[in-house]
């Protein structure tokens, strides 16, 4: 089985993305997939949860009302009762005075019967604040409890989507960001069938995934006129018979057409022409050790791929070989080999070491 070192460059691109907005739901490619196509149900149960919150709210506002009403009513007659009891006792006690024996006993008779009197009076006036006063706490209790009943049964549709509404945005909001992931989605899937493609080759082909590389000072490339400061290559493949560098485009017929689109022509030239460099300066190379040959040093020959997973177009083009996914293992096990196994392992251990990609721990696939 080939030999896998470091993760897509898609897959690390939608990792850092998702990272970046926050979103730690999804681990795989997968899984953003079933997101985008299962969404109009995710957005439905989440709804119909909170139909249900609020189903369980009016049941649990119904029997809140009925025990503070049932409060209220049992309050308001232990208060009247205590106030019947208070007044009858009164009363008893006013009509319990005895008659006076003499004149001198006349006034005393007359300010109790007085003193009573008014008691009774007072009982009378405070009975009403004492039976509202009773019932305050149950009354504030209860007045916001019906307002929000009332309103649930009278606009149940608004409740729902009221107390559903962070869930919503949150999804809409994680919806907008993976819409936003879909090129590099497509991308990451392209690329993932071409690894596992490739990791049907035997142990002695080495693929490099995400290889990328920071020249400084920037590399000027005389012929295109253009400054390079920096590569990116899907995937290297260090082989037997030498070095593919693949670029894989997961496009439809239609973007074949879009002119709009970058010219992966021109993107893998670019980066032939950057890894050539890097290939053939001294500087570079010191630790490159290969078996010679008597007639001088062995050139490390790259071939340029593309990789249409679907669809290719008719045009061929100069150094450059455009393949579908179906092509690619018979392509590249076509050549004769021109290395042994241990020189594969020391062009691949020099590219690995001149890689700023890093082995990644596989918590996105």
């Amino acid at each position: 089985m080939c030999k896998v070192y470091h993760v897509i460059g898609c897959l690390t691109a939608i990792k850092s993305h998702l990272q970046v907005h926050q979103v730690n739901d999804f681990r795989s490619v997968q899984e953003l997939i079933r997101f985008k196509q299962h969404y109009a149900s995710f957005r439905q149960n989440i709804i119909d949860a909170h139909k249900l919150l609020i189903e369980q709210e009016k049941k649990t506002l119904d029997e809140a009302i009925v025990q503070l009403n049932d409060a209220i009513i049992n309050t308001q007659r232990n208060v009247e009762q205590k106030f019947q009891q208070e007044l009858e006792q009164l009363q008893q006690e006013r009509s319990n005075l005895p008659d006076p024996s003499n004149v001198l006993l006349v006034y005393v008779y007359y300010f109790k019967k007085t003193v009573l009197w008014i008691k009774i009076q007072y009982v009378a006036l405070v009975f009403k604040h004492k039976i509202t006063s009773s019932v305050v706490e149950f009354s504030a209790m209860l007045s916001p409890k019906k307002i929000r009943y009332d309103y649930i049964v009278s606009s149940f549709a608004d409740a729902v989507i009221e107390s559903s509404l962070f869930e919503l945005k949150e999804l809409e909001r994680k919806n907008e960001i993976i819409d936003d992931l879909k090129p590099i989605i497509y991308g990451a899937l392209g690329e993932q069938k071409v690894v596992k493609e490739l990791e049907n080759l035997s142990d002695d082909y080495i693929l490099i995934n995400d290889f990328t590389f920071t020249f400084d000072p920037p590399l000027y490339n005389n012929k295109e006129k253009h400054i390079i400061k920096s590569i990116q290559i899907d995937h290297l493949l260090v082989t037997p018979s030498g070095i593919f560098l693949i670029e894989t485009k997961n496009w439809s017929e239609k973007s074949l057409q879009d002119s709009s689109l970058r010219s992966p022509v021109q993107q893998i030239q670019r980066t032939s022409f950057a890894l050539y460099h890097l290939l053939s300066r001294k500087k570079n190379t010191s630790h490159l050790i290969l078996n010679k040959h008597h007639w001088g040093e062995k050139k490390i020959p790259v071939k340029n791929v593309i990789v249409l997973i679907n669809h290719k177009p008719n045009e061929t083009f100069n150094f450059i070989k455009i393949l579908t996914l179906n092509e690619l293992l018979r392509y590249v096990t076509y050549f004769e080999p021109c290395f042994s196994n241990i020189e594969v392992a020391t062009i691949a251990e020099y590219l690995l070491h001149l890689t700023t990609t890093r082995s990644q721990t596989k918590t996105f696939v």
